[in-house]
């Protein structure tokens, strides 16, 4: 008679085998294509993008390489780079340059709505902003608040709100 009467496990079931050779390979597959997200950035978006410096520079050397199976080696890489960065932070902070993603909308309407309270408010909401807001010019934000508030009682088209709103999107993205 066998040792496994009424059960139908075998002994060694418990192991964890970790994830399966086909999901390793999705995984860097993702992270290859995050890898190619990045380099299709333009310059000034890959600075802001949280990478260390072997990964910048294998981002940059692919903007110089013309070949296409050089370009497919050099994604590779890209990839194998990757599995070393926090690829989450990355993510996100390529979803800020989507236009199309959830995260970029929540930041132009939280600019939006800066602008529009920086033009119907007062000094507090533009000490507030400035608080927030260290790295912006005072004197200059200052002088496009009033413009834009000056347009604004005339009737005229919102030209000085746009230029608000290029400027703290400029802050904004500096930070």
């Amino acid at each position: 008679m066998s040792d496994f009467k009424d059960s139908q496990e075998y002994p060694g079931d418990e192991e964890d085998w970790g994830p399966s050779r086909s999901q390793v390979k999705r995984d860097m597959e993702a992270l290859q294509e995050l890898g190619r997200q990045i380099t299709e950035l333009n310059p000034e978006q890959q600075a802001q993008v949280p990478m260390g410096e072997r990964l910048a520079s294998a981002v940059a050397e692919m903007r110089r390489i013309s070949a296409n199976g050089a370009k497919k080696r050099q994604l590779q890489f890209i990839g194998k780079l990757m599995r070393t960065e926090d690829a989450d932070a990355i993510r996100e902070a390529i979803q800020r340059f989507d236009s199309a993603s959830a995260a970029h909308n929540q930041h132009f309407h939280a600019l939006e709505k800066w602008r529009d309270q920086l033009i119907d408010g007062d000094n507090d909401v533009l000490q507030r902003y400035i608080e927030e807001h260290p790295a912006a010019d005072i004197q200059h934000l200052r002088q496009l608040v009033r413009n834009a508030k000056k347009e604004r009682q005339q009737n005229k088209p919102p030209a000085q709100a746009r230029k608000l709103f290029r400027y703290l999107r400029e802050i904004s993205e500096g930070n």
